[in-house]
């Protein structure tokens, strides 16, 4: 049977729109799905059920760098996390502000700058995209550090999943999703220097506002890659882009998704809910995302598990993170079945009380 290529039945915003009315409450306008970010996320109140984050991946063939800037209400957090591929050489830092230590933009378009200690993490808004730029002194250990410049590019032409998840009126959240942006600069380590090219680089962001409830879970899933082109003559040309994204769980029965594929920079919406199938009590098993409509098909097999923990108090945060490969097929919306062969990405699974 071939997919189904029935049109999402959520709503596509065209124009700019307020996240919340004058009460911080969920502005009915508001929900529903946009090509290009268009919401001012306008929350207030609500706390300490506010949650705001800039969540920054990067990544080529070699290494997977990613860096946070977040106010989740009980206190601001900046982190950064980096992986070696080859020898599995992992190593994450946090630095931490009390609440309303770091005031964090409506827009997804706007700078933001987080210091303390001497470590500096800023997302730099840009003409050309998002400029990441981290000096942290000690984060290998004492005396050695981590500095980066990367230039994550956001084309106006280049479509991303922006979405508003509706549990109420008093719970919601916005989402911008963004992958396959060409990314390029250089990150060091110590004395070992990562140069990312823009022809085999990579950055994702994950903006998210909005307020949640105190137990939560989900998943997501994403990857960004090059098709091989394979016509006549072109062998050992570059080809197309791809990238996807999946959530699990956080959207479920809300009648909204943050699933879809970007073909060459143009955004395919799927509006069906897609498990996300695997083991919990060995996250190291290979997952399964599969679609009613057969338009996502995909295996993952990690190679590295991320564990991150935290609690204090009633609070509590634990991600289980999976960097690994995806195989399998995708159908965006032109009705070609993709094949994805080995492709690198990730996946996890995020339990909070918060």
């Amino acid at each position: 049977m071939a997919p189904s290529l029935l049109p999402t039945h959520e709503p596509e915003l065209l124009g700019p729109v307020e996240l919340c009315d004058p009460n911080g409450r969920l502005n009915r306008d508001a929900v529903g799905w946009s090509r290009t970010p268009l919401h001012d996320c306008n929350v207030s109140g609500h706390a300490p059920r506010k949650k705001r984050w800039n969540y920054w991946a990067v990544h080529d063939d070699r290494i997977f760098f990613s860096a946070t800037i977040a106010d989740v209400d009980h206190y601001v957090l900046a982190f950064v996390y980096v992986l070696e591929f080859e020898k599995q050489r992992f190593i994450e830092r946090t630095a931490i502000l009390p609440p309303g230590g770091l005031e964090l933009p409506s827009h997804v378009r706007e700078s933001v700058v987080f210091e303390q200690g001497g470590r500096r993490l800023g997302l730099m808004d840009t003409p050309r995209g998002t400029r990441i730029i981290v000096d942290w002194p000690d984060f290998v250990g004492k005396g050695v550090g981590l500095t980066a410049d990367l230039l994550c590019e956001q084309k106006k032409s280049h479509e991303t999943l922006n979405v508003v998840i509706p549990w109420s009126r008093d719970r919601f959240q916005f989402t911008s999703k963004q992958n396959t942006l060409p990314t390029h600069g250089n990150i060091r380590l110590g004395r070992e220097k990562f140069r990312l090219e823009r022809d085999a680089s990579w950055g994702v962001l994950d903006f998210g506002r909005g307020v949640w409830k105190y137990s939560t879970a989900w998943n997501w899933g994403a990857f960004s890659t090059r098709l091989p082109d394979y016509g006549e003559g072109r062998s050992h040309e570059r080809g197309r882009t791809l990238g996807i994204n999946l959530g699990s769980k956080w959207t479920d029965g809300t009648g909204m998704t943050e699933n879809g594929i970007c073909l060459d920079g143009v955004l395919s919406k799927l509006g069906e809910d897609i498990p996300f199938v695997y083991d919990e009590a060995n996250f190291m098993k290979p997952w399964r995302i599969k679609a009613k409509s057969k338009r996502v098909d995909l295996k993952f097999v990690p190679f590295y598990e991320r564990v991150a923990k935290a609690k204090t108090g009633v609070l509590m945060s634990e991600v289980h993170q999976m960097f690994g490969r995806y195989s399998g097929t995708v159908v965006p919306d032109t009705g070609e079945t993709i094949g994805v062969d080995n492709v690198f990405g990730w996946i996890e699974e995020h339990k909070a009380r918060w």
